[in-house]
């Protein structure tokens, strides 16, 4: 609820297991130990995928391969937009957040996730970091199937 503030998108969404521990471990109430507990039934705040307005603390929706990384990308350029607007040579860090992203395979094998990183290069979004998760794993096999770059 504070405006600048280091952002966290979980861009492969079914790992968000981790997340919400890590939700609850910081004390959110959306992650106690009984919504833990029910995580992916039907109304519970821990869903299969992050969804924002389910859990307080995600801040987006990652359901489709790709859509987390580009959700990120956007945010990291909401902050260096904030930033070029408010910070001053009196006042340099009034923006200074960081976007931080967990990524997988299936997340960069999607069209979306190229373009929104080469706009993020282009723009030079040093604030955005992306952590990439190569496990060579896809839900047809592994990536040597169609995913041979080396990114």
């Amino acid at each position: 609820n504070w405006w600048n503030r280091d952002r966290f998108v979980l861009s492969n969404g079914h790992a968000c297991a981790l997340q919400y521990v890590m939700l609850h471990l910081s004390g959110y109430e959306d992650c106690n130990m009984d919504q833990l507990k029910a995580f992916r039934q039907v109304g519970s705040s821990t869903p299969g995928h992050p969804e924002n307005f389910c859990t307080d603390g995600v801040e987006v929706c990652t359901g489709p391969l790709g859509q987390g990384i580009s959700n990120a990308v956007g945010m990291a350029i909401a902050a260096k937009h904030l930033g070029a607007t408010y910070n001053t040579t009196d006042f340099p860090n009034i923006i200074n957040s960081r976007t931080y992203v967990i990524c997988g395979d299936g997340c960069l094998q999607e069209g979306i996730s190229g373009e929104s990183s080469s706009l993020a290069g282009h723009l030079g979004l040093g604030d955005l970091i992306v952590l990439y998760d190569d496990n060579h794993i896809t839900i047809d096999g592994d990536t040597d199937l169609a995913f041979t770059e080396d990114v």
